[in-house]
């Protein structure tokens, strides 16, 4: 019979998850906020617009940070 030492993944690691959860339910409720403003002021095209320029900014946010990881190494 093996004796199994480990007690588990841990308060910490439940804290973290917990709190990334938390984290992601903020974000997609003001990125649904915005939406939903652009949508009753432009309609949907103009939702549309804003969703796409919130990922272009997200994308050129994330491009410049690999070209950074990639002048390092």
């Amino acid at each position: 019979m093996a004796t199994d030492d480990d007690s588990g993944l841990g308060f910490s690691f439940w804290a973290k998850l917990a709190g990334v959860v938390v984290a992601i339910g903020i974000a997609a409720l003001i990125l649904l906020l915005i939406l939903t403003r652009a949508a009753y002021a432009w309609g949907f095209f103009g939702a549309l617009m804003v969703f796409v320029a919130i990922l272009l900014l997200v994308a050129w946010f994330y491009d410049r940070r690999q070209i950074e990881r990639y002048e390092e190494s």
